[in-house]
């Protein structure tokens, strides 16, 4: 059967991670539009120049360019299915898929929520360090603190700016402020939406996600 699905989650639940173990478990395409955005505009795309003009400019990629790779995308032949993340994040952009699906005569089968509490996310982002050199991702209980140096090259290890943590709580108010109606939009329709509990093991949340969509 195929399996057409979209992750949510909020800034540190492991939102990425699982779509990648999801994808490759359900045997689907896994569509980042991170990923869309970069492809695009590393291949000079009429869309991807369009987006490259706005990220010159400091500007927010705007929702009908992101959507028009996402179609793109769409129009070509993934006969397994996929998994869309990074998208939506609004309702605007909820309703615009939602009819984009709809032209393409595309079934959504499922919504995955990964839910998680705020109190935690904070702690999980605030302890977040990044390598300067290889971009190796750790948290600061996993770090050597007599060397502070990344154990995959050797780079020097250091605090996001996006990861303070007065910078943390706003984006969290920004996702809740946005993508609670975005979840409310998808409860509507009685089935589709998978809400599972973050705070666990990677393996643990993957497994009560591949039961839902069993």
């Amino acid at each position: 059967m195929v399996k057409n699905l979209i992750i949510l989650g909020p800034p540190g639940a492991g939102k990425g991670t699982q779509a990648v173990k999801i994808a490759d478990s359900v045997g689907v395409q896994h569509l980042s539009t991170g990923d869309l955005l970069r492809d695009a505009v590393g291949k000079g795309t009429e869309l991807g120049n369009k987006a490259k003009d706005f990220m010159k400019q400091g500007l927010l990629v705007p929702d009908e360019v992101i959507l028009g790779m996402i179609s793109d995308k769409l129009s070509e032949p993934i006969a397994s299915g996929w998994i869309l993340d990074g998208f939506p994040r609004t309702l605007k952009q909820a309703e615009a898929l939602s009819r984009l699906l709809k032209e393409k005569d595309i079934e959504l089968n499922k919504v995955i929520l990964i839910d998680v509490a705020s109190k935690i996310l904070v702690k999980r982002l605030t302890g977040r360090r990044v390598c300067t050199n290889c971009g190796a991702i750790y948290n600061i209980v996993e770090i050597d603190k007599n060397t502070q140096k990344c154990d995959k090259c050797g780079g020097e290890i250091i605090a996001r700016n996006d990861d303070k943590e007065e910078t943390v709580r706003r984006r969290l108010e920004v996702y809740f402020e946005q993508t609670t109606p975005v979840i409310d939009f998808y409860s509507k329709s009685k089935g589709l939406l998978i809400s599972v509990d973050g705070d666990r093991s990677i393996d643990d949340i993957t497994s009560e996600i591949m039961e839902g969509l069993s």
